[in-house]
This record gives structure tokens, sequence and C-alpha cells, in this order.
């Protein structure tokens, strides 16, 4: 049974989500514009999906009602979070009684079948899908943890090179060890905030007993 209100007569919404700006959401926006969506009604956040404090998903919220159906390229699009992402999808659906259609996943499509039986097997299959997505994204974290501790265990050294001493650091230093002269002379004189000047210090003393 269809939904009551024509497929033909709802305003179409389209959103997409790519994690950072070096990132392309081209393949998105072109599946949502072969589903009929008009390019101006569709909303783009560069950003991650840990949460759903977004601008453009916010615009797009306030946009949906009873006669509006919110297209997304895939689930984890909208959300990563199992807990959040059913909310979300029980303010869409419920609150603002508005359909959503999944293009790679057809069955989430809350136009098809309005009883309850359709409501359940597509809360049901969100369900699912939301909770893969979120474990799927504990395990990445999960191997990235073990990754680094590995590389750890190996003596790789991780993240940026620290920089070099100034020139002038060891002359500095031994000045500073004399007591000639106090550690935000010296700071000063290594062009550097006193704090670093002091992590540098024990590094240094480190390299010097070796």
């Amino acid at each position: 049974m269809e939904n009551n209100i024509s497929k033909d007569k709802q305003k179409l919404y389209g959103y997409a989500r790519v994690s950072s700006s070096s990132q392309k959401e081209d393949r998105q926006i072109i599946a949502l514009k072969e589903m009929g969506v008009s390019e101006d009604a569709i909303f783009v956040d560069r950003m991650s999906g840990k949460n759903f404090d977004r601008p453009e998903y916010k615009k797009l919220l306030r946009k949906l009602n009873n006669n509006t159906c919110l297209y997304i390229k895939s689930i984890d699009r909208l959300g990563r979070s199992y807990s959040d992402l059913s909310e979300q999808w029980r303010i869409i659906t419920k609150e603002k009684q508005s359909d959503v259609y999944v293009i790679d996943m057809p069955i989430l499509d809350t136009r098809r079948d309005k009883n309850l039986l359709g409501t359940f097997i597509s809360d049901l299959v969100l369900s699912l899908l939301s909770y893969c997505s979120a474990s799927e994204l504990a395990l990445i974290h999960s191997r990235q943890r073990e990754g680094i501790e590995a590389a750890k265990a190996r003596g790789v050294r991780l993240g940026r090179p620290p920089k070099p001493l100034p020139e002038n650091f060891d002359e500095v230093f031994q000045e500073w060890s004399l007591g000639k002269i106090s550690a935000v002379e010296a700071s000063k004189k290594c062009n550097m905030p006193e704090s670093t000047f002091r992590y540098k210090v024990l590094a240094y003393r480190k390299t010097l007993k070796k």
C-alpha cells in the first residue's frame, strides 16, 4: 500500500556528508540528482559523523514535514553513532513525519507499505544497519590503537619529528647550568617559551649522558 501522499507531490531533499574538506562529495551529489533531487535542495556537511551538531543538517531538518522525502546515498552518510542515528531517524520519520529513502538500501524506503508491518521492518533494518556501522567504526578505532601500540613496542617514533635545537642552545645551556642566566633569560636567547626550554633541557641532558 502506498503512502496516501503522492510521491510526485512530495518536496524532495537530499543530504550528503564527507568527513573532511579534502574529501569529495561528488558521487553522493550525482546519486541524489539521479533520484530527482534538485541541486538547491541538497544540503552538504563537511565534517565528522560522530554527532549531529552540523550546520547544514540542522537547516535541512527545519525544512522537513509530512510532505517531504529525504534522500541519502547510504545510511552512514547520515551518521555512524548507533544511538544518535536511531534518534535522528525517529525525529525525521515520527516528529517531522517526513519520508526517508536510502539509495544504497532500497528496503529503507518509508514510502512503501505505510502500515505497522512496513514501519516495523524499516525500523528493524535501520537498527541493524546503524549497529553494524557503529561496530565497524569501533573496530577501526580498536585496530588503530593496536597498531600504535605495536609501533611503539618496536621503537617507532610517532607524530611530528621534533624541531632541531637552535644553534646557540649548547652555549645557552652551559650558561644556565652554571647559574649565569635564569631560565627566563635562557628561553629568550633560544627564542622559545620557558616551559619548552626546560623540556628541551631534560632531553638534552639525556643525550649528554649517552
